[in-house]
């Protein structure tokens, strides 16, 4: 039976993998945190969900007041599983001490925000692997139905035929994404804590939701295979800031502290290799969406054979849609596959044509969970791992070159 501890919920995401029940998991979280707002949102969350009509849940809190909830959480040991979300500048210490003190970890991304950081990941690494422990974090875009498919019709040579290696000026895998400050959260407006806009404690434009990007580059190219850190070469990196003014800062925080313009290094674009293949990941940042928009995904992968897209812009109604572009005449092969191969798994799935040679893959609603509910999914894929004993080698490799990764793009932004 798994014991959570969550220390210091400073994000949302520390509740959102409480949205659902587990059978293996025990009702009550014992939570380390010192009192304040980012507290109260946690327990609000909590309590939203045990008090919902449809569904509740029944989570039980004993909260354990501190000025030093590491130290507390340490002594006093009550369960057997840490997670952590919130202030990013100081996650790999807590994940540190927590694996010392025998304790596996479920951690929301990033892990590290910088080469120092990543040097003690390396540390915490070898200590779990010493002790037995499992050091995971939380993936939830793995789970997300486009990706998915996407990264399914590669495994299709006579659909896709080759991964192509591509070039600096057209990569062979693209990911992007645009994010909003102002959003909403399980029905609510989110109050975002003011740390979250000093990127020396969230995290700049390469280490944060770039995160999530670069684990579905290895995901996609590598699959289940080890990866090592000699497989990537950084070539290009760079930062740019979004600017918030005071009256937008308290929108979104409820703070009136902000006096001038705040600059906030949020924004971030890397290009690289991973096995020989050009990789590009860009994520960037505005204060809120257009009438009836949302976070937009882009992602492109370039096959010998067809070139396979996601969009989730204007035209699709801000909803991910998976399109492939056939370069070659084999769309009885892609009618085949969609139809007939992948009905297994995805039953319901089917295509139409849109212009030219193009091909919308049109994916039941059921598939589409939603952000929010991908947490749940990834918890799972947590305790499957649990339950196993250890991780997969595959895993432990992809989380560490994940982060050398997002901090050797960061560093080589910041020397420029």
């Amino acid at each position: 039976m798994i014991k959570i501890m969550t220390l210091d919920p400073g994000h949302f995401h520390a509740a959102l993998i409480h949205k659902d029940m587990y059978s293996n998991v025990d009702s009550t979280i014992e939570v380390f945190a010192s009192p304040g707002p980012e507290l109260d949102d946690y327990l609000a969350r909590i309590d939203g969900y045990n008090s919902r009509e449809e569904n509740p849940t029944s989570w039980n809190i004993e909260w354990h007041e501190s000025a030093d909830p590491l130290s507390q959480m340490v002594s006093m040991s009550p369960g057997n599983v840490m997670v952590v979300a919130g202030k990013n500048d100081r996650k790999i210490d807590y994940i540190l001490e927590a694996v010392k003190a025998g304790f596996h970890v479920y951690a929301d991304k990033p892990l590290v925000l910088n080469p120092a950081g990543f040097e003690k990941l390396e540390e915490a690494l070898r200590i779990a692997d010493e002790k037995g422990l499992l050091l995971y974090d939380i993936m939830t875009e793995r789970f997300e139905i486009t990706s998915i498919l996407q990264k399914e019709l590669t495994k299709y040579p006579e659909i896709f035929g080759e991964q192509v290696a591509g070039s600096a000026e057209d990569p062979g895998i693209s990911k992007e994404s645009v994010h909003h400050f102002s959003k909403t959260v399980s029905g609510k407006p989110l109050v975002r804590p003011g740390w979250f806009f000093d990127s020396s404690v969230e995290g700049d434009g390469l280490v944060d939701v770039t995160t999530h990007l670069v684990d579905l580059i290895q995901w996609t190219l590598e699959s289940e295979s080890v990866i090592n850190r000699t497989d990537i070469e950084m070539i290009d990196a760079r930062l740019w800031p979004t600017v918030l003014s005071p009256d937008e800062f308290n929108q979104v925080t409820g703070l009136d502290t902000l006096k001038t313009n705040l600059a906030v290094d949020c924004n971030g674009e890397m290009l690289y290799t991973l096995g020989g293949v050009y990789a590009k990941v860009k994520v960037a940042w505005d204060f809120k969406a257009p009438q009836g928009g949302g976070d937009t995904h882009f992602s492109k992968i370039h096959g010998s054979k067809a070139n396979l897209i996601i969009r989730q812009g204007t035209e699709e109604n801000y909803v991910p849609q998976l399109y492939v572009e056939l370069l070659e005449d084999q769309v009885d092969d892609l009618r085949e596959v969609v139809e007939n191969s992948l009905q297994t798994n995805f039953t319901g799935l089917s295509m139409i044509q849109m212009e030219g040679n193009t091909y919308q893959i049109k994916i039941p609603e059921i598939y589409r969970k939603g952000h929010e509910a991908h947490f749940a999914q990834v918890t799972e894929k947590f305790l499957e791992y649990f339950e196993a004993g250890d991780l997969p080698n595959w895993e432990k490799s992809f989380l560490d070159v994940k982060y050398f990764t997002t901090t050797e793009a960061s560093r080589m932004a910041r020397v420029k």
